[in-house]
């Protein structure tokens, strides 16, 4: 080995590009290839199943924009709702890696620190008093859920900001706002209260660009901040006092991961409701696939995408013609895996 030659990490390699190096995690590289593979085998899917079925010769026709038959049904019917779900799946599993990460706990998401509580009090509210606009409630689920984050915050900011503390007043926050949304569900004209309800479970039944446009917008303005956060979250892979000896500002890059996964999630609950445990599984099978010490960012996207994707096919056709929530279908798997990963860290006292 030459003199002043740098060591690489165990399965990383460097990559020279515009004037910079980085590394690469050659796992993490093809997991995320793999899991590309899988999420364009989900959408030619998930394109031909409907009412009627589409031969996935003609899926893969109108994807490359030349003429078919069916380029109504899968361009106009299912594309809009379909680019809804790959948005918000990607923007859970991207927020659910960032809080985990400045958590360092697997149990930290969205669900849990108040985010979609905030986000389902402030829509039902708007709809209990007429405003039932899909224009209009995503911003305003937007504003509940970065309210939510901010009066956590507040509470749990004590000469810094405590992983720990975060969580747990989260959690309260989480727990005074259900209430509060149930209030408003009772206080409401019954018709509204149905149309709440199925929006409190995650749904993407009538969504289209409306919802996609605001939410693909906020993921292409914070694509810098994201770079940013993928390199950060390996300096939160170490202990605090290690990460301080190395000169990492850890409590500025703490409060920059829960600002940037607070807003993803905010966006894409109010595209789509509050879709439970997708932020809370996608980052966590990310992170077995990969074998990484922190939580891959980018992995966790499109295993995000895919499982909402994946989800919403067959909450459509499990029980056709009724079609279920999407977020009906996250809860049944993810629960029984929240109680899992629970009595496992009883036992193991572990972390993430």
């Amino acid at each position: 080995m030459s003199a002043g030659r740098t060591v690489l990490p165990a399965g990383y390699s460097r990559l020279r590009a515009g004037g910079g190096t980085f590394l690469l995690h050659r796992r993490s590289i093809c997991v995320a290839t793999a899991l590309s593979v899988l999420l364009a085998a989900a959408v030619v899917a998930y394109l031909c199943v409907g009412e009627s079925f589409v031969a996935p010769a003609e899926v893969v026709r109108v994807l490359l924009g030349r003429p078919s038959p069916d380029e109504f049904v899968v361009g106009t019917l299912r594309m809009p709702r379909l680019v809804t779900g790959l948005l918000v799946g990607a923007a859970f599993g991207a927020a659910g890696a960032l809080i985990q990460t400045m958590a360092r706990n697997p149990l930290a998401s969205p669900d849990v620190i108040g985010v979609s509580h905030g986000a389902g009090a402030a829509t039902v509210a708007a709809m209990t008093f007429g405003i039932t606009s899909y224009t209009a409630l995503p911003y305003v689920s937007v504003a509940g859920g970065l309210a939510a984050a901010l009066l956590v915050y507040v509470f749990a900011w004590r000469k810094g900001l405590d992983a720990s503390r975060f969580v747990l007043i989260g959690i309260g926050i989480s727990v005074a706002l259900g209430s509060l949304t149930q209030l408003f569900l009772t206080k409401g004209d019954y018709l509204v209260a149905q149309q709440a309800k199925v929006w409190l479970t995650g749904t993407l039944n009538g969504r289209g660009y409306d919802q996609a446009a605001p939410l693909a917008t906020a993921l292409l303005l914070l694509t810098p901040a994201l770079l940013w956060a993928a390199r950060a979250q390996r300096g939160m892979s170490f202990d605090d006092d290690t990460a301080t000896a190395l000169g990492i500002r850890v409590g500025r890059i703490r409060l920059g991961l829960a600002t940037l996964g607070v807003v993803l999630a905010s966006v894409a609950t109010g595209a789509a409701g509050p879709v439970d445990f997708v932020a809370l599984l996608a980052p966590q099978i990310a992170r077995r696939l990969t074998r990484t010490a922190h939580t891959p960012l980018l992995c966790s996207a499109l295993m995000g995408a895919l499982i909402v994707v994946v989800a919403d096919l067959l909450a459509r056709k499990l029980l056709s013609p009724i079609e279920l929530p999407v977020g009906v279908l996250t809860a049944a798997v993810g629960a029984p895996y929240l109680m899992w990963l629970i009595r496992t860290r009883s036992r193991t006292g572990g972390t993430a």
